[in-house]
């Protein structure tokens, strides 16, 4: 089971994020039988296979083995990610586009520069999980409390000299073989903890 796994067809989409399957994906952390499910959920033993059918036509959930019950066999299935996020590519040309956006100070840059992250790296990732290969990449995430708005505007000056230097000492388009990666830096106001 994968820790998260992006979801970019539409119709997988959809399905996962109809109420009962996306409880049913919920509750399969762990191998599960539809009737055992069913027990939990609270739902019809039919109802529930019916859902998990249509989850398995999506790859969302997979099958994890047998077990006999009585003189019965249950199939015992498992969600595929322990959880899912979805890509814009699943709302096809209407999915947020950086390009679209102007102001790079705004939010909705952000947040589009987040999305086009998700679209990619997802796709980057399947690829190389189909080719038995993992997928480099970095990720810093950290939190910095600011005295006050010129401290603030005092940090973004040098983080952008500090990672314009970086970039300037390190990007060679010389070797045909290098790889070029995509570098975001964001900040937001981190939302207060529940």
């Amino acid at each position: 089971m994968l820790d998260v796994d992006v979801i970019e067809d539409p119709a997988a989409a959809v399905s996962a994020l109809d109420p009962i399957r996306s409880r049913l994906l919920a509750e399969l952390t762990e191998p599960a039988s539809a009737a055992t499910l069913a027990s939990r959920v609270g739902i019809a033993r039919q109802k529930v296979n019916y859902h998990l059918r249509a989850l398995e036509t999506h790859q969302l959930v997979t099958e994890a083995g047998e077990r006999q019950w009585g003189g019965l066999r249950e199939r015992l299935l498992v969600a595929t990610a322990a959880s899912y996020v979805v890509s814009p590519r699943a709302m096809g040309p209407f999915a947020v586009d950086p390009g679209r956006t102007n102001d790079r100070l705004s939010a909705s840059y952000l947040i589009a520069l987040a999305a086009r992250a998700v679209r990619e790296v997802g796709t980057l990732w399947r690829a190389a999980r189909e080719k038995d290969k993992r997928l480099a990449t970095l990720s810093i995430d950290t939190a910095v409390q600011f005295r006050s708005p010129s401290d603030r505007a005092d940090f973004t000056r040098d983080l952008s000299e500090a990672v314009t230097s970086l970039v300037a000492r390190y990007h060679d388009e010389s070797n045909p073989r290098g790889r070029t990666y995509r570098l975001m830096v964001a900040a937001y106001p981190k939302p207060k903890e529940e």
